[in-house]
């Protein structure tokens, strides 16, 4: 039932603090998860937004792995529109190159922002047919010689690196990409659980080796849930407020830097997460978080799980990422 865990790291911005604040308290989380001996770090690009500071993930992605020994470091993801696929493939392989085998490079068809900010990122499609070939493209450019397969352009910085690739997705659509392609698929089902069983269930489905993209031999799911382990269940309810005062703001279109948390008996719909975008979510003692997420895990059939922890204070969640590790590894 153990199955190997992760981090995804949006690098949050509390209020009264700074993005730079927020940046020295996520390498300090990832000297702790290197030390802790969780398998992977990766860092979600995002955009337009007061309480996330991940947007540059290569730069977070080269500056953790400079902190740390052991670890993978990656992006969760890069989404991919907002880039040329050139400029990806060059930076992940200098990386790759600094850091030895342990970057992962995950792409994403979403934004991760709104439409005005899409438009000013927006440098390449998000159509299903170019998202793959820009794919193949990015192998080539990882492969040994380092040249894309549809034009050529050759990449030194990355050739020869062979920098693993993920899929990432929140439905159906994106699984079937992920399974088509043979590649490995990270289910963002912590903010997304409306079609986990379903998405899952496409990806194995679909999943195949024959595509000149597969690089595995068999599906791997990665799926996502957010976490918060404190010493007592109700101190873990009650910071777990902080991320459920983040949902609020969004669907109120005012977000804010993160806030600290408060009773949870003042929150609308706290303790009935059913219903809740946030339902794929583990909280409390260290023996119901361990259950909790054995439980998705015989759900889903997930090969890995990638948490997710937001605090106000940064030592909340160093401290759950702590009293995490004692229950798992």
């Amino acid at each position: 039932m153990s199955v190997p865990l992760s981090i995804l790291d949006l690098v949050s911005i509390s209020s009264g603090g700074t993005a730079r604040e927020g940046i020295a308290a996520s390498m300090e989380s990832a000297r702790l998860a290197d030390q802790l001996g969780y398998h992977r770090l990766w860092f979600a690009e995002h955009h337009n937004t007061p309480n996330l500071a991940s947007s540059a993930t290569a730069l977070l992605i080269s500056q953790a792995a400079a902190v740390t020994e052991r670890i993978r470091l990656g992006s969760g993801g890069v989404m991919l529109p907002n880039h040329a696929p050139l400029m990806v493939a060059e930076q992940y392989g200098t990386i790759a190159n600094i850091h030895g085998d342990r970057i992962d490079l995950g792409l994403g068809r979403a934004p991760g922002t709104d439409q005005m900010t899409a438009q000013a990122l927006a440098r390449s499609s998000a159509e299903p047919q170019a998202f793959a070939q820009n794919i193949y493209d990015l192998q080539g450019w990882f492969g040994e010689e380092g040249k894309a397969h549809s034009l050529p352009v050759l990449s030194s910085a990355s050739a020869g690196t062979n920098v693993p690739i993920w899929v990432l997705g929140s439905t159906v659509n994106g699984a079937s990409i992920a399974g088509q392609l043979g590649l490995p698929f990270s289910l963002a089902s912590h903010f997304a659980p409306d079609q986990i069983d379903d998405a899952i269930q496409v990806y194995r489905e679909s999943f195949t080796t024959e595509s000149p993209t597969a690089q595995i031999e068999q599906p791997y799911v990665m799926a996502g849930i957010n976490v918060m382990v404190a010493d007592t269940g109700a101190e873990a309810e009650r910071e777990f407020t902080t991320l459920e005062q983040m949902f609020l703001d969004l669907h109120s279109g005012r977000p804010r830097p993160l806030q600290p948390p408060v009773d949870p008996a003042s929150l609308p719909g706290h303790g009935n997460r059913d219903n809740s975008m946030l339902r794929i979510s583990a909280v409390g003692t260290q023996q119901t978080v361990k259950g909790q997420l054995e439980e998705f895990v015989e759900r889903t059939g997930a090969d890995e799980l990638i948490t997710v922890t937001y605090a106000f204070d940064p030592a909340v969640r160093n401290r759950s990422l702590e009293l995490l590790a004692e229950a798992w590894f």
